[in-house]
């Protein structure tokens, strides 16, 4: 089997395309990646300065209010309170940042909250402190009290927002982690996608090149081609046409021209002008014909006269159907045909047939003369001549004996020349009718015709049980007659005769001898012990008045045989014959299964 290479199919240019596209947007999304990154990367780096930043100022802003608070608280002078309460504003204000900030990421923002108790925490303490020193309830326990749990809020303020920073390096660190082994494998990648686009991209090229070259042969081929259905045309006595169907415009070959003689291209090729040449009686015919072709897509075959332009008459035979173009556009495309030849023919083969009739009926002529005018005179030979065996033959000589034995043995074999001839002319009847008839009353019919060859022969007959088919029953009866009786007739001497008649139903395709097809079969076979004979004469047996022997070693015309394939042949069936010398013949039939 031819295998199938991809780089040489038209295909492939479709899908070098797409993968080269594809590796475009690949790259350009892995830019846009890469830029995105660093965007993050450096929203990161901005972020966390930023935090860390914040953080520094929300620390600052708490020692300031303590600051404040531990001045006034020292003093008991109000001018300590402004840093104090401006703070707290601050507080809130850098606190709100920094959650913004580290909205984000949630350990910050666990971390944030945990920071927002110690530093609501401290506040509380502050503002506990100023309320006992403005109600004068500040005393010195309560103050190293206040003062030594300020200090322990205020170092789990400064451990929590160094967790905070160093939370957020250690995420900073991270995402440049991943950004710098991202950058590390890009340009791999990159450049791989790049060495493969180059790859197809050069392949395409030698494909692209290679269908130039292609395209030029194939051109020059086509322009060759035809050339060769122009000549096509005028050896085979036809033309080609084609209707535009989006435009109306008609198109002719150069022999369509010729056609109806005239010189290509003569005239606008058009349906009013091809009208012109139709012949009058049929131009109505013509008309209806192509009428509703356009609608139907169909053109079927049609049979018109044409009157040439030298006053020739000829007969054309015209067809055709829509075609779909790659373009989209449909075509009616068609062909006309001169036929003028084979309509003599016809004409010719019609006169023959009237003849074969009238011919038939001089040999159903000759039958009635055989049947009767002939076998007349030969029973009234066959009388007298046995009266002279009878009444005078001892009288004779013996040379006279001899030549009377001689004409007993001609005129039995005329006798039979003549019946078997008559049954060969019944089995030509094309009015013979078929009936349903059960196969074994025909084969039992058959024995009792040849009952006492049977009986002298001391023969076995063995026979399965056969079918009903629909038959024409003498000649069938006919067929067992001969073929049970040419087993008898070249039977061995001193050997009885077995004859084994089998039936079984078949496929045409397990059959060595029928056509290579699923249909069914009746098969018979009749097969015998006789003297038989070699496999190489088994076509010739069934041809008229053949024979293998001699007719002084075995009586018979050689026109049984016939008989029999004559009748086979009637019922749309075949007959074979095997044939082992010195061992017996082998018969068998085909009819098929209606």
């Amino acid at each position: 089997m031819k295998q199938f290479q991809l780089h040489k199919s038209p295909l492939f240019l479709k899908i070098t395309f797409v993968i080269s596209v594809a590796i475009i947007f690949f790259i350009g999304g892995i830019t846009f990646k890469h830029i995105t990154v660093l965007k993050k990367s450096a929203t990161y780096v901005n972020n966390s300065y930023e935090v860390n930043i914040e953080l520094e100022r929300l620390i600052s802003y708490i020692k300031d209010a303590e600051t404040g608070q531990r001045g006034y608280l020292l003093s008991n002078d109000e001018e300590f309170l402004k840093p104090y309460y401006n703070s707290t504003a601050l507080i809130k204000e850098s606190y709100k940042r920094v959650e913004v900030l580290t909205s984000g990421s949630r350990t910050q923002q666990s971390n944030l909250k945990k920071l927002r108790y110690f530093i609501n925490k401290r506040q509380n303490y502050l503002s506990k402190s100023l309320h006992l020193m403005k109600r004068n309830e500040f005393d010195k326990k309560t103050f190293r009290t206040n003062l030594i749990i300020g200090k322990q809020t205020m170092d789990s303020i400064r451990f929590k927002m160094e967790e905070m920073i160093i939370t957020q390096n250690n995420l900073l660190k991270n995402r440049q982690i991943d950004y710098t082994a991202t950058m590390n494998y890009t340009p791999i990648f990159i450049y791989l996608t790049l060495i493969v686009t180059l790859i197809l991209i050069t392949i395409a090229f030698i494909k692209m090149n290679r269908d130039l070259v292609v395209l030029k042969e194939t051109i020059r081929t086509l322009s060759i081609a035809i050339e060769a259905n122009k000549q096509s045309e005028i050896v085979g006595s036809f033309g080609s046409w084609q209707l535009n169907l989006e435009t109306g415009e008609y198109t002719f070959s150069d022999n369509q021209y010729r056609l109806i003689g005239c010189e290509p291209q003569s005239f606008k090729a058009s349906k009013e002008e091809y009208l012109k040449f139709v012949h009058p009686d049929d131009l109505d015919f013509f008309i209806k014909c192509t009428k509703n072709a356009i609608t139907d897509s169909n053109l079927p075959a049609f049979t018109y006269r044409v009157v040439r332009k030298d006053g020739v008459i000829r007969y054309f035979n015209g067809m055709g159907q829509v075609v779909h173009t790659s373009d989209e556009n449909k075509t009616y495309v068609g062909t006309t045909r001169d036929i003028t030849d084979e309509i003599q023919s016809k004409i010719l083969i019609e006169e023959r047939n009237r003849e074969l009739e009238s011919n038939n009926k001089e040999l159903t002529a000759f039958n009635y003369i055989a049947s009767h005018d002939l076998q007349e005179p030969l029973r009234k030979i066959e009388t007298f001549l046995s009266r002279l065996i009878t009444k005078d033959f001892a009288n004779l000589s013996t040379a006279g004996q001899q030549y009377v034995g001689s004409i007993q043995k001609s005129t039995n074999r005329m006798r039979i020349l003549i019946e078997d001839l008559l049954q060969f002319s019944r089995t030509n009847k094309i009015e013979n009718v078929f009936e349903e008839k059960d196969l074994n009353s025909l084969l039992e019919n058959a024995k009792q015709e040849i009952i006492q060859i049977i009986e002298d022969k001391k023969a076995i007959i063995e026979s399965d049980h056969l079918p009903t088919l629909s038959v024409i029953p003498f000649q069938i009866q006919q067929l067992f007659i001969n073929l049970i009786g040419n087993s008898l007739k070249y039977s061995k001497a001193n050997i009885t005769p077995i004859i084994n008649i089998k039936y079984s139903q078949i496929i045409a395709n397990d059959e060595e001898f029928l056509p290579d097809n699923n249909k069914k079969y009746h098969k018979i076979t009749i097969a015998d012990n006789g003297i038989g004979f070699e496999q190489e004469y088994a076509k010739r047996i069934f041809i008229l008045f053949n024979r293998l022997h001699n007719k002084n070693e075995y009586d018979g015309t050689g026109i049984g045989l016939a008989i029999c394939k004559k009748i086979i042949e009637n019922h749309k069936g075949f007959i074979y014959a095997k044939g082992v010398l010195g061992e017996g013949s082998t018969f068998i039939i085909y009819l098929p299964v209606v």
